[in-house]
């Protein structure tokens, strides 16, 4: 994509409540409208999630905006399961609006499992080899006709620089609660890390409440609402966000991860991780978030120090062989 795309304003949500999904079921779906009707415990942002009875799950996009998610999801969510690993969502049945609801919603198969958590992965390494696992088979699946980057998944799979204002906000909103002078070093590392142009598909929401455990090991994972094909480095996020140094280290090997690739990879990860912690640092409500986010930072703060050190290691030690413009490596 040669422009840098306008991501609009933040979507309107539209509020759901037990008794509009019970009306949508019983109208469109009547053989299922004996089932019971709940709201799922942190459901999610882009969609209003209900159980609906102990196997199925009823998900209604919150915003028009993502409602622009469930054709794709419907149309290709089938074809990739067959080729990945673990289990991911299976849609059912589409429904239509009514009931003063006013997009396409659908009805899932529930899959069971523990949200992802650094104190709930049993094995962190083997945790990030089978997350790289899945994402090697995804990111390998024919990218031939797949959604290219749009509204409906807030433009992943393209420029970083899509994101560049909300950096900028962050910034000026964190003041001097965080090093911004590295912070913008990381990110135009980021921003100049070029892709190769090939489209490969991609989830574009690898996050610890999108991954399920099963007695501490991956199990499934959910949520497709912002895939689609383009450069896949927005995948990497989790390797800060989730993953201890050792376990990023094996999932990046285990990925074959390039230092352009990578470099991205964590532009996605500080411009997401940016834009939680300008939002809740100052608010006694959100101090959990804050933390997990000034985590999150300093572990990637680190290891961006510590690639620096080793480049220019490495760069001292090739100095006499380096050539007449005394280039220098550079961190990935």
């Amino acid at each position: 994509m040669s422009a840098v795309p306008d991501l609009g304003p933040p979507p309107r949500r539209t509020p759901v409540d037990v008794e509009q999904v019970r009306r949508l079921v019983a109208d469109q779906f009547p053989h299922l409208a004996g089932l019971r009707i709940e709201p799922v415990a942190k459901g999610g942002w882009d969609n209003w999630t209900f159980h609906l009875g102990p196997e199925l799950l009823v998900r209604l996009p919150s915003a028009a905006e993502y409602a622009l998610a469930v054709e794709k999801e419907h149309l290709w969510l089938p074809a990739l399961a067959a080729r990945l690993p673990l289990p991911v969502p299976a849609p059912l049945a589409k429904g239509e609006p009514g009931a003063g609801y006013p997009y396409p919603w659908s009805i899932y198969r529930w899959l069971d499992g523990e949200t992802a958590a650094v104190d709930r992965i049993a094995d962190p390494v083997r945790f990030a080899l089978d997350l790289a696992d899945f994402l090697a088979a995804l990111h390998g699946v024919d990218a031939t006709g797949g959604p290219q980057p749009g509204i409906h998944n807030w433009f992943r799979g393209g420029t970083l620089r899509t994101y560049d204002k909300k950096v900028e906000r962050a910034l000026a909103a964190l003041g001097g609660h965080v090093d911004g002078e590295l912070v913008r070093e990381i990110w135009a590392r980021a921003l100049d890390s070029r892709w190769d142009g090939v489209d490969r598909w991609f989830h574009g929401d690898i996050a610890s409440g999108n991954l399920l455990l099963a007695h501490g090991r991956l199990a499934a994972v959910i949520d497709f609402g912002t895939c689609g094909v383009g450069d896949r480095a927005c995948d990497l996020a989790i390797a800060w966000t989730l993953l201890t140094a050792e376990a990023r280290e094996a999932f990046r090997e285990r990925l074959s991860v390039d230092d352009a690739t990578w470099a991205r990879g964590r532009g996605w990860a500080l411009w997401k991780t940016l834009s939680t912690y300008s939002r809740s640092f100052d608010d006694p409500e959100d101090t959990e978030e804050s933390a997990e986010a000034q985590r999150v930072l300093g572990e990637m703060f680190s290891e961006y120090a510590a690639g620096a050190v080793e480049a220019a290691n490495v760069s001292r030690s090739s100095s006499g062989r380096s050539g007449p413009s005394g280039s220098r490596s550079r961190p990935s």
